[in-house]
């Protein structure tokens, strides 16, 4: 061989094994139509590595302060008390547009179309997304993941396409969804609600998307499946007929649960409450309201609760009474974790980063023992002004990190015992043998009656609210 070829050779081979070891290609918005398509495998986000836990000293914005996954803390590792999942449609279809202003968000994967192939690239996007955030876990409404058809058949199709390949993709991994569910709510044809619509065209549709909907969830190993009737509700009672719309819901949740077990699935049926938008009044109105009526039908054995804690402000009520009302009703069984602004008197679903909510929600998920086979959804999203895909990954390490250093505070709190001494202290008349018998049902009101006589006027203490909260706040 001449100099000259052996220079060429050596020349074509180090080529070769540069293009090898060289960086995955990146996905440019000025090059969607090849190496982009779908079936394009390379980075979609480029320069963001995998992120890793660095402390509370550390100062880089691509890394957890902590949330350590392994660490284990009252008995379970970090990772298994939270069980963190990525909202698809947030992080993948959120386009910062709102009632007043056009999207602000141009992804530089998107092209601009609602196409399957253009689905495809999401999902693998939402893969890529999964794996460097270092969650395992991901939520989805059916018609975010792929696209509306012109016939239920079309859907169908569309739908079966992409989840073809999220299945090729958790392959091999532990990767798969917190939950699904069937979006019932954007489509004029819902405009009345689904399975309270006074159409039975609709109800049958919807029925059908449902159907759907757990199949496929049950398919690719969701563990949950959550109905958020937006629409389920009333806009004016002159019009309404609330007593048969509530029937109506109740026997298509029951149809739900029904099919749930025909095909073997083992998920939990999930439900959401929300108070009102879209809708004037929705059913589901909050936790107790849900827990009511899953009680009047039959079907309290039958679902959980996915209490988001935007919906519970919305409501009147904080995150941590929702939680606790359905912790205390056996409901509890998983969180959207987001919250709003006390500003604004709409559902901003913004990540939560507020230290002291993130430990009351804490406080009840360690007193229901965790949240599985539920766990924390991120149905947040970002800031219609923060576009840059570094946003996106920022936004889900804050959120991870603020409950992560709520459940520290609650093991804080816990291995103290000053708050529980409280508590137990304020209560104690009633670990008495009288207070025993109340408890138990065995006190009638002649009995109780004759202890008033005796004991007279009685003394009544302190609560001392502000030492439990000196306490409480001593473990932020």
């Amino acid at each position: 061989m001449t100099s000259f070829k052996k220079l060429l050779f050596v020349v074509c081979i180090t080529g070769a094994f540069a293009a090898v070891i060289a960086d995955p290609p990146t996905c440019p918005a000025s090059d969607l139509g090849s190496k982009c398509s779908d079936g394009w495998e390379g980075e979609f986000f480029p320069g963001i590595p995998k992120i890793t836990y660095e402390g509370p000293s550390s100062k880089n914005p691509l890394a957890f302060k902590w949330y350590n996954p392994e660490e284990e803390i009252l008995g379970k590792k970090m990772k298994d008390w939270m069980r963190f999942s990525v909202a698809f449609w947030h992080t993948f279809r959120g386009t910062g547009g709102d009632p007043f202003g056009a999207a602000t968000k141009n992804w530089p994967w998107e092209d601009g179309t609602n196409s399957v192939a253009m689905a495809k690239r999401r999902m693998r996007a939402n893969f890529e997304f999964i794996n460097k955030l270092g969650v395992n876990r991901w939520c989805f409404h059916d018609r975010d993941i792929a696209p509306d058809g012109t016939t239920l058949e079309e859907a169908n199709k569309n739908l079966d396409e992409v989840v073809e390949l999220a299945k090729e993709l958790q392959k091999g991994t532990d990767i798969k969804p917190l939950w699904g569910t069937a979006q019932l709510f954007m489509h004029p044809r819902y405009m009345h609600g689904g399975a309270t619509s006074p159409e039975l065209g609709v109800y049958v549709y919807a029925a059908a998307q449902v159907k759907k909907a757990m199949e496929v969830t049950h398919y690719l190993g969701g563990e949950n499946y959550v109905f958020w009737g937006g629409r389920e509700g009333y806009q004016s009672l002159l019009n309404t007929d609330m007593g048969r719309e509530l029937d109506h819901m109740a026997k298509f949740l029951e149809a739900a649960a029904n099919y749930k077990k025909k095909i073997g699935f083992n998920g939990v049926l999930l439900i959401e409450p929300k108070p009102q938008e879209p809708t004037k009044h929705q059913y589901d109105w909050d936790v107790a309201t849900t827990a009511s009526f899953l009680r009047k039908y039959g079907l309290i054995d039958e679902f959980k609760i996915n209490v988001e804690c935007n919906h519970a402000t919305l409501s009147g009520h904080s995150c941590h009474h929702e939680l606790e009302t359905a912790r205390l009703n056996g409901l509890l069984g998983n969180i959207d974790a987001n919250t709003g602004d006390p500003q604004i008197g709409w559902d901003t679903d913004q990540f939560l980063t507020d230290i002291h909510e993130a430990t009351m929600v804490m406080l009840s998920v360690v007193r229901n023992d965790g949240l599985a086979p539920g766990g924390f959804n991120f149905d947040a999203k970002l800031r219609r002004e923060s576009t840059d895909v570094e946003d996106l990954f920022i936004a889900h390490i804050t959120g991870m990190d603020t409950l992560a250093r709520g459940l520290r505070n609650v093991a804080k709190l816990i291995e103290d015992g000053s708050l529980e001494a409280l508590v137990k202290k304020r209560y104690a008349s009633f670990d008495s043998d009288l207070g025993a018998q109340i408890e138990a049902g065995k006190a009638d009101f002649e009995t109780l009656e004759k202890k008033a006589m005796e004991w007279g006027e009685p003394k009544v203490p302190s609560a001392k609210q502000e030492l439990a909260e000196m306490i409480f706040q001593s473990a932020l």
